[in-house]
This record gives C-alpha cells, sequence and structure tokens, in this order.
C-alpha cells in the first residue's frame, strides 16, 4: 500500500477532507510523515516538513511557485506539474476577454446597471449607446509572447478568427511547433512583436529572465490605445510602467488575472481573481495528469513533466529488480554506480541517466534484486540524494 497526503481540493473525486479517488494500492493519509507522495494544487509548501518517506509532489497545476523545488531535489523528492492540463480553459477566457472588451463592453454593462430604475431606460440606451463604440478585432495585429501549452491555442484561436497574430518564443519546443498553425508568423525579438500591435497576450513561466519582460520599452512600441492581457504571472509585466500607460492613454486597457494592491487601483483595467483555470474541466484534467504521473512514479520510477529532475523512462521493469539515484550532476557518477553494482556482482541490464541543470537521474535494471549491501554502498557515493528501490505497486 501506497500512502498519499492530499493538501488541497483538487477535483470534486481528490479533496483534503473526503476520499481520494487514488485507484488500488493507494491511500489517503493526513499524516505526512506517513505519505509516500502529496497532491498540491494552491497550498505554499515553503517551510513544510516533508517527513521522510515523501518520494514526489504532484502539482495539479502549471505553476509551482508555492513549492521549494530545489529543496526538494537536494531531498531526492522528485516535483512534477500538469503543463496543458489546463490549456484550453486559459485559451477560452483570454479569448472571450480580448474580443469582448474590444467593444467597450463592461462599460456598456455598467451603464445598464446604474440606470436599471429609469422607466425609459429603453430610450436612454438608444440615445447612449454611442458612448460605448469599440473596435473590430479581425484583421488587427495580436503578439503573443511564449508559444507553450496555453500561448499555441491563445495564437491559434485568434488565427481561426482572422486576426493577423505574431508569436515570440526563443525556448518554443519540437511538440508545440508542430501544434501552432502555420499562419501564426514566428518573430525573434519583443520588439518585432510589439511594434504596431493592436493586443498583446502573455504567456510564460515567471522566471529571472521573464519577470518584467512586458516594460515601457515594448509598452511604447504598441498602437496607441492597444490592450495588454496577462493570464501567465503577475510579475511578468512591470506594474508601474503598465500604469503609467494606461494614465497617458497608449495602453487602453490591462486586462489581468492577478488583483494585486498595484492592479486594483490602476485606470482602465479589468481584473479576474485568477481564475483562468477555473473550470470543472480544467481542474478534472490536471488532476488526473497529477495522479498519473505520481502514480508512473512510484511504480515505475519514470519521470514526466518534473519541474527538478528530468523527464526519463523505461517502461515496466522486466529484469530482476529496478532502482533510481536521485543525484548532483557532478562528472563520474555513472562510474561509481556502476563500481558497486560490479562489487556485488549485480549485472546491469538496462540503464537511463539524464540530467536537469544541477541534478541528475539514473534508473537502472538489473538481472536481480539488490541486496542491502549494495544499496547502502550506493547510498554512500558523494553527491548521491536518493536511492529508491521499485517496487511492484501492490507490494
Amino acid at each position: 500500500m501506497r500512502y498519499v497526503k492530499v493538501l488541497d481540493n483538487i477535483c470534486k473525486t481528490i479533496t483534503r477532507d473526503g476520499i481520494a479517488e487514488l485507484g488500488e494500492g493507494y491511500e489517503k493519509t493526513d499524516d505526512i510523515n506517513k505519505a509516500d507522495a502529496v497532491l498540491v494544487r494552491a497550498t505554499d509548501i515553503h517551510g513544510l516538513d516533508l517527513g521522510p518517506n515523501v518520494r514526489i509532489i504532484a502539482r495539479s497545476g502549471a505553476g509551482y511557485n508555492n513549492i521549494p523545488i530545489e529543496e526538494c531535489a537536494r531531498r531526492g523528492v522528485v516535483v512534477c506539474n500538469t503543463p496543458g492540463g489546463n490549456s484550453n480553459a486559459v485559451k477560452e477566457l483570454v479569448v472571450g476577454m480580448m474580443l469582448a472588451n474590444s467593444r467597450g463592453t463592461l462599460g456598456g454593462m455598467e451603464w445598464v446597471r446604474a440606470n436599471a430604475g429609469d422607466p425609459d431606460i429603453v430610450k436612454g440606451a438608444e440615445r447612449n449607446k454611442k458612448a460605448f463604440v469599440g473596435h473590430e478585432a479581425i484583421g488587427r495585429k495580436v503578439g503573443v509572447v511564449g508559444l507553450g501549452a496555453v500561448g499555441s491555442k491563445v495564437a491559434n484561436a485568434l488565427i481561426y478568427l482572422g486576426l493577423d497574430v505574431y508569436g515570440y518564443d526563443p525556448f518554443l519546443s519540437v511538440e508545440h511547433a508542430w501544434q501552432l498553425d502555420r499562419a501564426v508568423k514566428r518573430v525573434d525579438s519583443m520588439e518585432e512583436l510589439c511594434k504596431g500591435a493592436d493586443y498583446l497576450t502573455v504567456h510564460v513561466p515567471s522566471k529571472d529572465d521573464t519577470r518584467h519582460m512586458v516594460n515601457a520599452k515594448e509598452l511604447a512600441l504598441l498602437n496607441d490605445g492597444a490592450m495588454l492581457l496577462n493570464y501567465a504571472r503577475a510579475d511578468i509585466v512591470d506594474e508601474a510602467d503598465v500604469k503609467a500607460a494606461l494614465e497617458s492613454g497608449k495602453l487602453g486597457c490591462f486586462v489581468t488575472d492577478f488583483a494585486t494592491p498595484g492592479t486594483t487601483t490602476m485606470p482602465h483595467t479589468l481584473i479576474t481573481p485568477h481564475m483562468g483555470a477555473c473550470t470543472n474541466e480544467a481542474e478534472e484534467n490536471c488532476a488526473t495528469m497529477a495522479v498519473s504521473q505520481m502514480k508512473e512514479y512510484l511504480e515505475r520510477g519514470t519521470i514526466r513533466n518534473s519541474v527538478n529532475y528530468p523527464n526519463c523512462d523505461l517502461g515496466p521493469c522486466k529484469t530482476g529488480g529496478r532502482f533510481a539515484a536521485l543525484h548532483a550532476n557532478v562528472p563520474n557518477m555513472i562510474g561509481q554506480i556502476s563500481t558497486a553494482l560490479a562489487d556485488s556482482s549485480a549485472n546491469i541490464q538496462r540503464m537511463s541517466n539524464e540530467a536537469m541543470g544541477e541534478n541528475a537521474y539514473t534508473l537502472v535494471d538489473t538481472d536481480s534484486a539488490l541486496d542491502e549491501g549494495t544499496l547502502a554502498r550506493l547510498r554512500s557515493i558523494p553527491g548521491i540524494y536518493r536511492i529508491r528501490v521499485i517496487k511492484p505497486a501492490r507490494a
């Protein structure tokens, strides 16, 4: 039996307080010291004592700022997220907000509410509707920053709606490149993307090289009265520069999913309460991905969508034993692992070694299960964070 600590209401079937539908061979536990895995959504677990047994943290959603990923890596704990699981939900909201707010829709609806008690509201609406004249989006230039799981869907949807779509992503993966409509014009700089754009929408993670990547320099290149949309992370845009652009009229509208002390005081700003991924379908998709990745790691040692270790998949174990080594990415690690196995006469059948930055992962199939002496020698190698013996799911 494997035990899972559920920290949030992940979806309708996997909740913090109710019964977690995790499948045969798994049981929900409230005791973190007993847990083999943690399922989390929004809870901030910086400072949380994970206990000795946690091997994987599965985040239901794409962001992982609430998880100390490097600290987990040093403890040999894999952290995975679920990129793409909520991408359609975010895409629909972004596209909808872009189209609706090109028309002065919010101002028009607020006028109706403010005049709800007027018995002549029908005539009043006819007299005042020209105050909310907007423009059509078709044919206008839109810049999409980031062409990953969400950005590629947004770009494709806007192409189908008739907009002139440009995309910027220096790290575009082969997978997402194949998914991208060929009518999307890829550019090599933010300057080229922003110049003459009527819309700019951002879909990149928050990292050192993306924070404040939309600032006064980029905003100055947009057409006067352009719309900026941020459904990625709050710090991708420089709030002070955005506020100045709104006050000057350079930006006509800022649409964001992040209510901060800065955004809530900006003029011409439409704010949703971090609800981009809040659909029943997105929650189920992300939960399904998180649980599947958790199980694959615990049962096979397979890593998918990790943010602190490389992906690795040897498929099911068809030999006498399998173990995983989570370790520092340093020279001669494989040689030391092989030497420790040779000293015990263990024969390597298959091996995979992958690295991600300072961390690396080695998955090894041997002809027979390793004895405790060999496992102890492996664990004593400098730079080894954790040695895991992969056992069948029902063990």
